[in-house]
């Protein structure tokens, strides 16, 4: 129920949401976390929220969904921390908007 608030709360912008899946257990999501919090701390907004894996067909840790408007616009399965720069710098330049979203599911 929180997700689908907070979901609903920020799809019709054009804000670009980062979407963590991790595990407390998954090494490659533990060396990902610093540059995480550091790309977390440029933006606005960082939550955690539970129990949304399966609505977004996550089969793997760590994985990273990036929406807009609520629509999946690229996703990054590993700890591909420089993938994952590239493709929320690209978003991020292409909407010219200065918010974007983490949200984490532990």
């Amino acid at each position: 129920m929180r997700w689908q608030l907070h979901f609903v709360s920020v799809k019709e912008t054009s804000k670009l949401m980062v979407i963590d899946f991790s595990a407390s257990w998954c090494g490659p999501c533990k060396l990902m976390e610093p540059p995480l919090t550091a790309m977390a701390d440029k933006f606005s907004d960082v939550d955690e929220l539970p129990d949304v894996a399966q609505e977004f067909g996550v089969q793997a840790m760590p994985t990273f969904v990036l929406l807009k408007k609520g629509k999946e616009v690229d996703r990054v399965v590993g700890a591909k921390k420089d993938e994952l720069q590239k493709k929320i710098d690209f978003e991020y330049h292409a909407s010219c908007y200065l918010n974007s979203q983490f949200v984490h599911f532990h």
